[in-house]
């Protein structure tokens, strides 16, 4: 299963959808039901797995994580790969409790969905939170080609400037995700402290702070931004794929 969706997930464009679990069973059901609905499907059997296969391929769209599992837990996984990224998740949960809902809600995903489930639910799920999030206009390959001076590995937190690596932090890296996912739109503030610090009550200055830091790092000319364009009042923009 392993070595078809990988080759899978690296020949078909569209949507990519990875589907966590420790559950054989239910991965080829999962596997074949997105498949039929027209979505490119990488599986994974572990957190671990996981971590590899994106190492490998660089991130998909949105992941179906299941929270129980052994070794790495999902949300353990959850915290590993948005520490870098905004990847839209949602839960698979046999687990129908409250607390254990809305740690996940507040701290991971976008949805979930409590085993067992109708995987024609999953898939109005799934594609109610790709409708949300809209579309990702760069291409979602491990490295991340946007211009002839800019490419971006989300996955080791850098960006290679004029064919210069250069390290960023994993908020810098997140920053970034966020506003290529949301290329050729206006991010608002608002928008950017609520998935930057989900929990605490950050205000704009920070939030500059760390903007100023991005482009002084990924920027030909910081002082006149091409990446990072602020509309005063309103947030910033990334320029759309052309």
């Amino acid at each position: 299963m392993l070595d078809s969706a990988t080759k899978k997930y690296a020949t078909i464009s569209g949507h990519r959808i990875f589907v966590v679990d420790d559950d054989p069973a239910l991965l080829r059901l999962v596997n074949d039901r997105l498949d039929h609905a027209g979505f490119e499907v990488m599986t994974a059997a572990s957190g671990q797995i996981a971590l590899d296969l994106i190492e490998q391929h660089g991130l998909p769209h949105l992941a179906i994580i299941d929270i129980m599992m052994p070794g790495m837990t999902g949300f353990e996984l959850c915290k590993r790969i948005q520490q870098y990224s905004d990847l839209p998740i949602i839960l698979l949960t046999a687990i129908d409790q409250e607390d254990t809902v809305i740690h996940g809600l507040e701290h991971f995903a976008e949805d979930y969905i409590t085993k067992p489930f109708s995987p024609r639910e999953l898939v109005a799920r799934v594609r109610r939170v790709l409708r949300r999030i809209g579309d990702f206009t760069y291409a979602l390959d491990r490295l991340m080609h946007v211009d002839e001076y800019l490419t971006v590995d989300f996955v080791h937190q850098q960006a290679i400037t004029d064919k210069t690596p250069v390290s960023l932090t994993p908020l810098e890296t997140k920053l970034l995700y966020i506003l290529m996912r949301n290329a050729g739109r206006t991010t608002t503030t608002d928008f950017l402290l609520r998935r930057l610090w989900p929990m605490e009550e950050v205000f704009e200055d920070v939030l500059r702070v760390h903007v100023h830091r991005l482009r002084q790092k990924i920027e030909m000319n910081p002082s006149k931004p091409h990446y990072v364009v602020t509309k005063r009042g309103e947030g910033y923009t990334f320029p759309a794929r052309t």
